[in-house]
């Protein structure tokens, strides 16, 4: 049976940043202000507006009325900015609709100028200041909206640039990981291991053999360490290496299964990431064949629809997956990563038979060496 391993792309391929646990709106507001590079600006603004609002007003609480002023929109301003225009990576908008969404931010910035500079001092009889003034209420609200837009617009751009920039980190990481479980798993080690051991009883039983084994193993490693610097290459291409593979298990039992297999030269035009399908004929070779299920190893490419199916198909029925295997999950993952959701992998059990496909787009995408 083929693979025998879950044919479902596992969550833990997703970034990790994305379930890491944010800290709450409020808070990270207020750490995000104790920035030395916002305090600093925002100090500039807030000391000589206080200082002035002390030297130039008779009322001798005055300075305590500036200050409640200066932080509530030093405060409310971003804050409020952030809850209404969040970042929809981030959170969901409080209101769907953009201009709601400013007549909400441009009466709280009215609401909290006539709170701090009007009901507050009248209630606790406080006279006249330079802060508020009618003409300095106006400017005031000014500042809530336009220092609010700045502060909350400025947090939740960094805040984004961190969180892309630790997507990226990780989605490295992944890549790296990926490619060193894709190496891994391209050629079998016991595969190899067993190889080398009939190479070497070869040598002395019949030279000539063992040196054209040699020879295709050293050509098929030569090609396996070079598709891991390629991004993308042809469906033949792909095709060949995985024929490649079928012969050396050949060499070694030239009875183990009768091999039909593609040339694929009719999709030159069909790209795919290397050795995407070498996991799935190590597989039919693994499952069926050495798994005591001789028979016949098919693999095929025909066209459907705008893209192309590639089939592997071999002796023994799919058994369902198979806990640990990292094969058919790495196969998706990476065809996922090269052609999203136009390309696909379906694992079908026919009785007797296992038959894995793939589904690829056509047209040709520009090839990257890394």
């Amino acid at each position: 049976m083929l693979g025998g391993e879950s044919g479902k792309l596992r969550s833990a391929w997703y970034p990790r940043w994305g379930s890491v646990v944010r800290p709450s709106l409020l808070r990270s507001t207020l750490i995000a202000l104790a920035v030395p590079k916002r305090a600093l600006a925002i100090a500039v603004v807030a000391i000589p507006l206080l200082l002035a609002q002390v030297r130039l007003s008779r009322e001798p609480l005055a300075g305590l009325v500036g200050a409640a002023m200066i932080g509530a929109f030093i405060l409310l301003g971003p804050l409020t900015w952030r809850a209404l225009f969040r970042d929809p990576d981030a959170s969901p908008n409080t209101f769907d609709a953009p201009f709601g969404r400013l007549v909400v931010f441009a009466t709280m910035g009215a609401g909290t100028v006539a709170l701090t500079g009007v009901v507050f001092p009248r209630l606790f009889g406080l006279g006249p200041t330079l802060m508020t003034t009618n003409a300095s209420l106006i400017v005031s609200m000014a500042l809530f909206w336009v220092g609010g837009y700045g502060l909350g617009r400025d947090i939740d751009l960094e805040a984004g640039l961190a969180r892309a920039r630790a997507r990226a980190d990780d989605l490295g990481r992944q890549a790296e990981h990926a490619r060193l479980l894709a190496l891994r798993s391209h050629l079998d080690p016991h595969f190899l291991f067993n190889t080398l051991n009939a190479i070497a009883e070869w040598c002395r039983e019949d030279p000539e053999m063992a040196e054209r084994s040699i020879m295709r193993l050293s050509q098929m490693l030569r090609t396996i360490l070079g598709a891991s610097r390629r991004t993308s290459w042809s469906l033949p291409e792909e095709l060949a290496v995985c024929r490649e593979l079928f012969e050396l298990h050949l060499v070694r039992d030239p009875d183990l299964f009768e091999l039909e297999i593609a040339s694929g030269m009719d999709f030159a035009d069909v790209r795919v990431p290397p050795l995407v399908l070498l996991p799935l004929c190590e597989n039919a070779v693994k499952h069926g064949p050495r798994g005591s299920r001789r028979g016949r190893i098919v693999v095929s490419a025909e066209k459907k629809g705008e893209g192309v199916e590639v089939t592997v198909e071999n002796p023994g029925g799919y058994a369902g997956p198979r806990a640990g295997g990292e094969g058919i999950a790495l196969v998706e993952q990476r065809l996922a990563l090269a052609h999203g959701a136009r390309a696909t992998l379906r694992l079908r059990d026919l009785g007797d038979r296992t038959r894995a496909t793939v589904e690829l787009p056509r047209g040709r995408e520009p090839e990257v060496e890394t």
